[in-house]
């Protein structure tokens, strides 16, 4: 096999990779959390993750950090990577922070561009589980 025909290939490859990966983005059928263990928020979207170490429900932050862990997989993984690590199509959420808190509950809560809202399937408290979790995570180098 020629080195052209070999590079024809290569570049073949990846650009059906990269159709692919855009045309999956976004393609998430949003599955609910089990998050009995945790305290009822209400319906009210709260402007603070309470599950946070030092917030008002951060003695069940373990409890959290187990409940966001099984929430992200159903329903963040397949556009923001395994354990938040992105690939760059997507935003890394391991660097969002805590003041970051009110943008995270507004889009995961509406949607935004490809990323659908989960409103009607996850409630509140798997809303900030999941931020806990990603929390948890280690920040990108």
């Amino acid at each position: 096999m020629s080195v052209h025909f070999s590079l024809k290939l290569i570049v073949a490859a990846a650009v059906l990779g990269s159709a692919t990966v855009a045309i999956g983005h976004g393609n998430v059928t949003p599955q609910g959390a089990d998050t009995g263990t945790l305290p009822d928020l209400g319906s009210e979207p709260l402007a603070e993750n309470p599950f946070r170490e030092g917030g008002k429900h951060g003695d069940m932050n373990a409890q959290a950090i187990a409940v966001g862990e099984s929430g992200y997989a159903g329903n963040c993984a397949a556009c923001h990577g395994i354990q938040a690590m992105s690939g760059g199509m997507t935003p890394d959420l391991r660097e969002l922070t805590e003041w970051d808190d009110e943008y995270f509950i507004g889009r995961v809560m509406k949607g935004y561009g490809n990323m659908p809202s989960f409103s009607g399937t996850l409630d509140q408290n798997a809303m900030w589980a999941i931020k806990t979790y990603v929390e948890s995570l280690a920040k990108p180098q």
